[in-house]
C-alpha cells in the first residue's frame, strides 16, 4: 500500500460474513430412535444427515468445505 491508497473499513455485517461460503457445521441429532450427524450451511440450511461424524466430515471436505463441530 502507498501513500495515494485510502483503506475503508469493512461493515461489521459484511466482516462477519467472510468465509461462511466455506464452512459447514456438524450437529449429533436424534432421528427417530437413532442418532445421525447433520450437516448444516453456515446460514442453518440443513444439507444432510450421515451416520457418523467421520462420514458428514468425509463429505464435507469432499465438497470442498471446512468441516466444524457443533455441540
Amino acid at each position: 500500500m502507498n501513500e495515494n491508497e485510502t483503506v475503508m473499513p469493512l461493515p461489521a455485517g459484511e466482516f462477519i460474513g467472510l468465509g461462511l461460503e466455506r464452512i459447514a457445521y456438524v450437529k449429533a441429532i436424534t432421528e427417530g430412535s437413532e442418532t445421525v450427524f447433520a450437516v448444516y450451511a453456515a446460514d442453518g440450511t440443513r444439507m444432510a444427515a450421515m451416520p457418523s461424524r467421520e462420514l458428514a466430515f468425509a463429505a464435507i471436505r469432499q465438497n470442498d468445505l471446512e468441516p466444524l463441530s457443533v455441540h
